[in-house]
């Protein structure tokens, strides 16, 4: 049991019947799993998710939610279990509804993932790293949460391929961003590094550059080089790099 502090737990008998009804009319496992439990207990924790239902990545859950259109609001609470800070989520404001949203993001075609190929090529977007087909995930370069899926017929500009490292990295930023959690602008998402990485002006709200690099066969030797000399210079690798470039 946790610690739950000030949050203002709402019980099933006092949701607006709008937010009721929706709540009843989603199916999905894991976003149904989430309101399930709110519902009975009035607000549900990502320790509850993890080790309760067994969901390594609880942000997901809670998103499947939110793509159904149903607002959430995020609490930080302390773990009775490990005295650490965790999120808990409970029901929002029912005015923040996103309509047209039950069944939350749909299926992407077959055929999306090779249009995509075909014009970036088989690289993770973040890191431009090319990869076997297999290793690459389509994604909505702005969140679904954001954008919808408003895109009829499908506009290939609208999505990008990551692999699943750079697929959690951008989940994570753009799940702790203010504009994903109170503005929503799409205008702000297009700007932003995670949604479009070749040109961009800040990174998740923040004035920061960034560049991933990937050294591959041939080149590891020299990335071997670098990690060596970084070393005996007593510097991080990326700190090393920056002040070969200043010179």
């Amino acid at each position: 049991m946790n610690h739950i502090e000030n949050i203002k737990k709402t019980p099933a008998s006092s949701l607006n019947q709008t937010m009721l009804d929706l709540c009843n009319n989603i199916q999905a496992k894991r976003a149904r799993t989430v309101i399930k439990h709110i519902l009975e207990y009035g607000f549900i924790t990502t320790e509850e998710l993890k080790e309760k239902y067994g969901y390594d990545h609880p942000p997901r859950a809670i998103r499947d939610v939110r793509e159904n259109g149903v607002p959430l609001n995020t609490h930080k609470i302390t773990s009775l279990k490990t005295n650490r800070r965790i999120a808990a989520y409970t029901f929002g404001d029912p005015s923040k509804i996103i309509r047209g949203r039950i069944g939350g993001r749909k299926a992407f075609p077959k055929k999306l993932k090779q249009d995509l190929i075909k014009r970036y090529g088989s690289r993770d977007a973040i890191s431009n790293t090319l990869l076997p087909e297999a290793y690459l995930q389509i994604d909505h370069r702005i969140p679904y949460e954001i954008s919808g899926d408003n895109d009829s017929p499908l506009n290939l500009a609208s999505f990008m391929l990551l692999d699943s490292s750079s697929n959690r990295q951008k989940s994570w930023a753009c799940e702790h961003c203010p504009n994903f959690l109170e503005t929503r602008s799409i205008d702000f998402c297009k700007s932003c590094y995670w949604s479009s990485p070749e040109e961009y002006t800040h990174i998740a709200g923040s004035p920061f550059r960034r560049i991933d690099i990937t050294w591959s066969e041939q080149e590891v030797d020299i990335y071997d080089r670098l990690f060596q000399q970084a070393k005996k210079a007593k510097l991080s690798l990326p700190d090393f790099i920056k002040k070969k470039l200043e010179k």
